[in-house]
């Protein structure tokens, strides 16, 4: 999940109401041409180009694809949207075309409405070229919410990270206990919430398990996937590039030939993805894993590299893009660097980090994202934490270098 605006220019999408409803995708390639069946779906197939010097962030393609379109990005690597709750609205999907058929690359969320989209997919595109493989980036519902379904479907192999697939399936077994126990109640007592504010999270996670949000049941093996492997699909080399933070060990997928990364929830074009300490490891440190990841992609991913993300539009610009999620987070640390001058409760960063209302769902990743801030900060000997007799913490700057 992903809530934080980092690029000026918002987008705003809306998905059509069944498989065979469009409302046209744009796309700025003169060589562009669709291919429109009558009751089957449909597919807009593109040339991307980008002979650029710099790679400032840009879109070729300027509207995702609707509910029942899929756009060819390149010789068998094709893009569709599944439809998710939220103000994200879709996530992005990926078919890469083998020799033997097809693989997936995330599903969607675990919901009759994505079960039925890719029920009437299968039916009408992979009735005599099957599914041999589906691929998941990372354990996030949104991304893993079909891989039972689709596996027991085609009775193909499920490809995950280790980290991935064996903390998906912890989740799915706690099912919320480490948030509503007193695991839960001793990290958010901590970090300076209100006691009712457990029984707001206890909403919000049935609310989510309604609308298929809740960590879904995976298949019961997997084939494993790590860093440098390559995947051998249709002819072209797929490298594993492992990332971390977001997710304990996210999967992204770079093609060399083809000069595309699948890049999942690791590099977003126009928010950032969630990067939050969780009751379940409440002294983790993810944000370092976040910037050692984003600092080590920008020396493994040529900036000529289209980047096809989980959320958002395919771009351009990905050392671009690394720079800037690298520095909003360098901003994010000063700024409560800055307020710690006198001692703060997590709670009171909210503000500093995020300047609208939030939700109880959005108030438990923006407290858990402040409080990753704050131990990168502890972990640069930048702040001190100390815990009062009231059993709250309360940080302080400590950095010699602070103004």
């Amino acid at each position: 999940m992903c809530i934080s605006p980092t690029h000026p220019t918002a987008l705003k999408v809306q998905l059509g109401r069944n498989l065979r409803q469009r409302h046209g995708c744009y796309i700025n390639a003169a060589n562009a041409t669709r291919i429109h069946a009558d009751d089957k779906i449909y597919s807009t197939t593109m040339n991307v180009q980008n002979t650029s010097a710099t790679q400032p962030i840009s879109y070729p393609i300027e509207a995702h694809p609707d509910v029942g379109e899929i756009i060819e990005i390149a010789p068998g690597v094709q893009w569709l949207s599944m439809p998710i709750p939220g103000s994200l609205a879709f996530i992005n999907v990926y078919l890469l075309r083998d020799h033997n058929g097809w693989w997936i690359v995330d599903t969607g969320v675990s919901n009759d409405q994505t079960t039925q989209l890719w029920q009437r997919i299968f039916t009408e595109r992979f009735t005599d070229e099957p599914v041999v493989g589906l691929i998941c980036t990372h354990m996030h519902p949104d991304h893993t919410g079909q891989a039972r379904m689709i596996t027991e479907h085609f009775q193909c192999p499920l490809y995950m990270t280790r980290g991935e697939y064996y903390q998906a399936r912890a989740f799915a077994n706690n099912a919320g206990e480490s948030h509503s126990g007193w695991i839960g109640q001793r990290f958010y007592h901590r970090a300076g919430m209100p006691a009712d504010f457990l029984e707001e999270i206890g909403k919000m996670w049935s609310k989510r398990s309604n609308e298929g949000m809740s960590m879904p049941t995976l298949p019961g093996g997997y084939e494993r996937l790590v860093e440098d492997q390559v995947l051998t699909i249709g002819g072209n080399d797929w490298r594993v590039v492992i990332g971390s933070g977001h997710s304990p060990e996210h999967a992204c997928l770079y093609c060399a030939d083809l000069k595309l990364l699948i890049a999942g929830d690791q590099i977003l074009p126009i928010i950032t993805s969630n990067v939050s300490v969780h009751p379940s490891e409440p002294n983790a440190n993810p944000l370092k894993d976040w910037m050692d990841s984003h600092e080590r992609l920008l020396t493994v991913i040529p900036d000529d590299t289209f980047v096809l993300p989980g959320h958002n539009l395919p771009f351009y610009g990905v050392q671009t893009r690394l720079r800037d999620l690298i520095d909003h987070h360098d901003e994010r640390m000063q700024a409560i660097a800055d307020v710690c001058v006198e001692p703060q409760v997590a709670k009171d960063l909210l503000p500093v980090l995020f300047n609208r209302a939030l939700d109880p769902g959005q108030t438990m990743m923006a407290l858990g994202e402040a409080i990753a801030h704050v131990h990168l900060l502890i972990h640069h000997n930048r702040l001190e934490r100390v815990l009062g007799e009231d059993g709250i913490d309360r940080f302080h700057t400590i950095d010699p270098n602070h103004p």
